[in-house]
């Protein structure tokens, strides 16, 4: 597998020096500050390719093109915006960059309540509560119709740690949940949440499929054009959250796409973590099952509780069996090789890092710290060279 990192531009504190100090070859980045829905001017984007290689690096991977909410629900100026998409798609593989991720969850994007959760290392880790979720959902967002989707166990459970929260405490998760994310240019106050929630209240899980097969319909022949491959981000966590519809959380899910849309340059960005955060997903089955249409890994880990919550683990000591799952894509590659496909290289990105030693403190994305992903890819590479001597018979 190529080794990439993600680079959230020139603003990133983490450089594209530390990038190559970590010893990534590739660059997974995109133009955040144009990601508004309109078209990415061609200059732009070879203003940026130029940028990553004059480091000596190379933009292999577009994470993301930004996928509206109009284009979601099939609202307002939604085919305005499509179009736009289509000439983003354009812009960036005539520039070269083939691999396009993206991901149609509606409204939050990944969600934690916990930026900051000590670990027993002393370093940092994200982390998603499920009573600290159910506790603003309830008791601070006061959804309409959230008891639903709750036993009354769970809103008991959340009763008890609302009461138990500062108002300061309460200000603190809704801040985590809502009204930020890395790589965003606007935030969402309460009221503005709940009337983005408002859009989806006649868009069901079918509906959200349906309007997700329609986009990757006009955009998958865009993409086949021009030699690029798209790869869906999935769901994160990859279960409901605040009553909206999720598409991409299980290798059912997987499949409905897949069918719906059969063409190769219509594929799966593997993140392991979200798929992950739910633990009735096997990563490995899912690795090998959707192997041919893998263009893109996210490789990241999660450790789960019994009540739903779960946080980021070592990247070899979560739940997920990491070693199988690199060997499963690994072993795709080959096969690609064989049949002497372009794309027989894909690429990965040691996805989101604990927060240690010299980090701690310094104005980072979250799970994006330098050191954190440093170790972790680190860690993966050890991996793939193991996987490589076993298949080359130096390791018995």
């Amino acid at each position: 597998m190529q080794q990439t990192w993600r680079w959230f531009g020139p603003d990133d504190v983490v450089t594209l020096e530390n990038a190559r100090q970590a010893g990534a070859t590739g660059i997974v980045t995109a133009l955040h500050q144009m990601n508004t829905g309109g078209a990415w001017p061609e200059n732009e984007v070879l203003k940026r390719r130029k940028l990553i290689e004059d480091a000596g690096l190379v933009w292999s991977v577009v994470e993301s093109i930004g996928v509206g909410e109009e284009i979601k629900t099939r609202t307002g100026d939604f085919q305005q915006k499509i179009d736009n998409y289509k000439a983003s798609i354009r812009a960036v593989a005539r520039a070269g960059v083939k691999v396009l991720c993206y991901n149609f969850m509606v409204i939050t994007d990944w969600s934690r309540t916990n930026l900051m959760y000590r670990l027993p290392t002393g370093g940092y880790a994200l982390r998603y509560d499920s009573v600290d979720f159910a506790a603003y959902d309830l008791f601070v967002l006061q959804r309409k119709g959230a008891e639903a989707d709750y036993t009354q166990a769970q809103i008991a459970q959340a009763e008890v740690r609302f009461k138990a929260m500062s108002p300061d405490e309460a200000i603190a998760l809704e801040k985590v949940l809502i009204d930020w994310l890395p790589a965003r240019d606007f935030a969402y106050d309460r009221a503005s949440f709940k009337k983005m929630l408002e859009l989806y209240q006649t868009v069901g899980v079918e509906e959200l499929r349906a309007n997700l097969i329609a986009f990757l319909a006009e955009i998958t022949p865009v993409a086949e054009a021009e030699g690029a491959r798209l790869c869906s981000h999935p769901d994160d966590p990859s279960f409901p959250i605040f009553g909206l519809p999720r598409v991409l959380s299980t290798a059912a899910d997987v499949r409905a796409m897949f069918a719906g849309v059969p063409s190769q340059a219509c594929g799966l960005t593997l993140c392991t973590g979200s798929f992950g955060s739910n633990p009735k997903n096997d990563l490995v089955a899912m690795a090998k099952e959707f192997a041919p249409r893998v263009h893109f890994v996210h490789l990241r880990n999660t450790k789960h509780e019994p009540d739903g919550s779960f946080y980021e683990a070592e990247h070899l000591d979560g739940d997920t069996d990491l070693i199988g799952v690199t060997a499963a894509i690994m072993a795709e590659e080959d096969r690609r090789a064989r049949e002497g496909r372009a794309d027989a290289q894909i690429p990965m990105r040691p996805d989101h890092g604990h927060l240690l030693g010299s980090d701690v403190g310094k104005k980072m994305n979250p799970g994006y710290s330098f050191i954190g992903r440093l170790k972790g890819l680190a860690e993966l590479r050890g991996v793939m060279r193991t996987v490589e001597a076993f298949r080359a018979g130096k390791v018995h």
